[in-house]
């Protein structure tokens, strides 16, 4: 059976998640305690015990995702058996690509840990010079949505399409003016809602150049090896392996759409018959359900899940 191993970005997150792996497996605390270290920050703490708000925040919740998530597929390495070498490719969606990218070997677990957390800062920081957001469009195609976006930023907002993850549902994102005006804008020509996203900011937009800048300086200071398996890169929708072109992608995709939706349509074309979801939540199962409703996806969102797991 061909597998891909799949991680979750920003939006996963909740209070308290990690503790039961932390609870249940030696090599968790392990983990969580280097990871402490690593960050000179309490990391696990925070994720552990931090309110909702906490939790929520940028430079909090991607090094948490992204710690919980390699937690949890060291895990199965060590408890089950499942390697890499055992997956036809690995993936994650906008921050998750980060851990596919750890879990190809290609960065290290200390420096997916400073990456993540530095990214999250610098996407803090953009967020906070200028009032912008995401908004979630249904209900309209996109060649709409790109329309009435365009004719938005002739009259001078920052506005685009960021997020393309699942059939019907469109994320945009920029300056919130625009956003407000585009939103409206989509309302009137047919779209069944548009929701704001509890995010900091416009992600994956232009008014995220300046944490592009910031990322692009550390990933050009930290080691990248080649991939031993192909990882999706959210610019692309194909594969990368090569120190260069991951750092070109990993930079790309702060100011530049998601292609989630294009990335698993590809896979699924390919013949990949399963997909393994370590992290917490299952967004990228509810996804899938709408992409490509006949693939499997097996999450691990906790301890209890790791433990009733077979090896593959």
């Amino acid at each position: 059976m061909k597998q891909v191993a799949i991680f979750p970005g920003q939006g996963a997150q909740k209070p308290g998640m990690g503790l039961d792996l932390c609870d249940s497996f030696p090599q968790a605390k392990e983990l969580f305690d280097r990871a402490d270290e690593v960050l000179d920050f309490p990391i696990s703490s925070t994720i552990f015990e931090g309110s909702e708000e906490t939790v929520n925040r940028t430079d909090v919740c991607q090094p948490g995702i992204f710690l919980v998530s390699a937690v949890t597929m060291e895990i199965l390495r060590a408890e089950r058996g499942i390697e890499a070498s055992r997956f036809a490719a690995s993936a994650g969606l906008s921050l998750g690509e980060y851990t596919a990218l750890w879990f190809a070997g290609a960065v290290s677990f200390e420096d997916g840990l400073r990456l993540t957390r530095l990214r999250g800062e610098l996407m803090q920081a953009a967020s906070d010079a200028e009032p912008s957001g995401m908004t979630s469009i249904m209900g309209v195609d996109l060649e709409k949505v790109e329309e009435i976006c365009a004719g938005v930023r002739d009259e001078g907002g920052i506005v685009c399409v960021a997020n393309l993850n699942s059939p019907g549902q469109i994320v945009i994102s920029g300056a919130q003016a625009a956003v407000d005006t585009a939103s409206g804008r989509l309302k009137e020509a047919g779209a069944r809602r548009a929701f704001p996203l509890a995010v900091a900011g416009a992600f994956h937009s232009p008014l995220m150049a300046p944490a592009s800048e910031g990322l692009a300086a550390k990933l050009a200071d930290t080691e990248i090896r080649a991939a031993s398996i192909p990882v999706i890169a959210n610019v692309k929708a194909g594969p990368v392996s090569q120190p260069d072109e991951i750092r070109e992608a990993l930079v790309a995709q702060l100011v530049n759409p998601v292609l989630w939706e294009k990335s698993m349509r590809g896979l699924v074309e390919s013949g990949i018959e399963q997909f393994v979801e370590p992290g917490p939540g299952r967004v990228l199962a509810g996804l899938m359900k709408k992409i490509a409703r006949d693939r499997t996806v097996v999450g691990y969102p906790d301890a209890a899940s790791v433990k009733e797991s077979e090896a593959c």
